[in-house]
């Protein structure tokens, strides 16, 4: 197994791929296998990618994520749909990341063109199950989901 650095091409490679997908983020994943123990990977996100608000169930699935390039707004929320708390993350700033233990609610909204984050939580990797997203926020892709993000956005301006 040959060691992989990450630089700026990476990033820049990434970031296009999101720019390109119809979901406006794209991931390059680290872990071998979606089954591996341990996912670790790298998202691109571009700041019109809506990320529905969600929680992890699974005791094991706390997740980390630090900003490496860019700026992300993380939005905690309650079982009603009430913000809890927010915060931007910035690459290189004052708060560069969180920590968010299973069973909180959240959800991020990237702040500039070309943000790049590492994420890391236990795997397997799984898909996301209806207990997981609350009632309270649309799924993606549906018609209130645009509207969402624009208050998600309207948080951090």
């Amino acid at each position: 197994m040959n060691a992989r650095w990450v630089d700026a091409a990476v990033f820049d490679a990434l970031s296009e791929q999101a720019r390109t997908s119809v979901r406006r983020r794209r991931n390059l994943n680290f872990h071998p296998a979606n089954d591996y123990p341990s996912n670790r990977l790298l998202n691109a996100i571009e700041p019109d990618s809506y990320v529905p608000p969600h929680r992890h169930l699974d005791p094991t699935k706390d997740e980390t994520l630090f900003v490496l390039r860019g700026s992300i707004g993380v939005l905690l929320f309650d079982e009603q749909g009430a913000l809890t708390d927010r915060r931007v993350i910035v690459a290189g700033g004052d708060t560069v990341g969180i920590d968010i233990p299973h069973g909180v609610i959240h959800s991020l909204v990237a702040l500039q063109p070309g943000t790049v984050a590492f994420e890391a939580k236990a795997g397997p990797f799984v898909e996301r199950t209806p207990a997981e997203l609350p009632p309270f926020a649309p799924a993606e892709g549906s018609p209130g989901a645009a509207g969402y993000l624009s208050w998600m956005r309207s948080c951090f301006d």
